[in-house]
């Protein structure tokens, strides 16, 4: 069974998850890597749409709409005495050296903005927020215009980078709770008597997280937010691997 068709049924069928609990574990790793890309394929066109458009938006507006400001030792400061705003283009445009906004004040405020606070550069898409310091960012209006220029001319080389570490990290989190499930299984097949080893179990639960992850990113990329989101994923992922562990025979299962 290809990789394509294993998705389909391991969305509704635990007997078919179960199937798979002898085969290699080199297509069940490759498995994990992409039910992690189609986890995170939401997120990074976000994520990439963010940071195009929130340079853009900066570019355009930090040398001649902005307020004076400087960026000095990781802080920013700036003789306005209240939270400066802007809406440029459909983006919420922040500038703020008093301290007062915090990165979640500037989500709740714009689901798309970008913010210069005191100590950190924010970008929020879709109401999820980015917050980095300023470590590599010092200047005035026009020396911080300039280095957006520069950052511009390198993102394609820049974002796909990005990208990549964020799909490590992301495949990475799926491969831990695909080994915490494996543990559960443990207990699972204890109590339902089937003798299936750890190997079996690992496998089984890489399968049992495909209906979750595929809702979640459904859910990720319309922007919908999932109340006690995960409380449900551990809760459909774990009736997943029990009823999977279900299916397999009672006798005795070969390597």
């Amino acid at each position: 069974m290809n990789i394509f068709k294993q998705l389909w049924v391991s969305i509704y069928s635990p007997k078919d998850i179960a199937s798979f609990k002898s085969q290699g574990i080199g297509k069940t790793i490759l498995f994990v890597f992409f039910i992690s890309l189609i986890a995170f394929l939401p997120s990074a066109f976000y994520y990439g749409t963010m940071i195009v458009d929130g340079l853009d938006a900066m570019n355009e507006t930090v040398s001649e709409d902005l307020p004076a400001f400087e960026i000095k030792n990781g802080t920013l400061t700036t003789e306005e005495g209240e939270p400066f705003s802007l809406n440029k283009n459909g983006y919420q445009i922040f500038v703020d050296g008093t301290g007062a906004l915090t990165p979640e004040e500037v989500a709740a405020q714009a689901d798309e903005a970008v913010a210069l606070l005191k100590s950190d550069l924010v970008f929020v898409s879709g109401g999820k927020v980015q917050s980095s310091p300023y470590s590599l960012l010092e200047g005035d209006n026009q020396e911080i215009s300039t280095w957006l220029e520069s950052v511009e001319s390198v993102l394609p080389i820049i974002l796909p980078l990005l990208l990549l570490i964020l799909y490590l990290f992301t495949a990475s989190g799926i491969f831990i709770k695909v080994t915490i499930l494996a543990a559960f299984g443990l207990l699972f097949k204890n109590a339902l008597g089937r003798p299936l080893s750890y190997r079996h179990l690992w496998r089984i639960g890489a399968y049992s997280i495909t209906l979750s992850t595929i809702f979640f990113a459904i859910m990720d990329a319309f922007q919908a937010t999932v109340p006690f989101a995960s409380i449900i994923s551990w809760f459909v992922t774990l009736m997943m691997l029990y009823l999977s562990i279900k299916e397999t025979a009672a006798n005795k299962i070969a390597d």
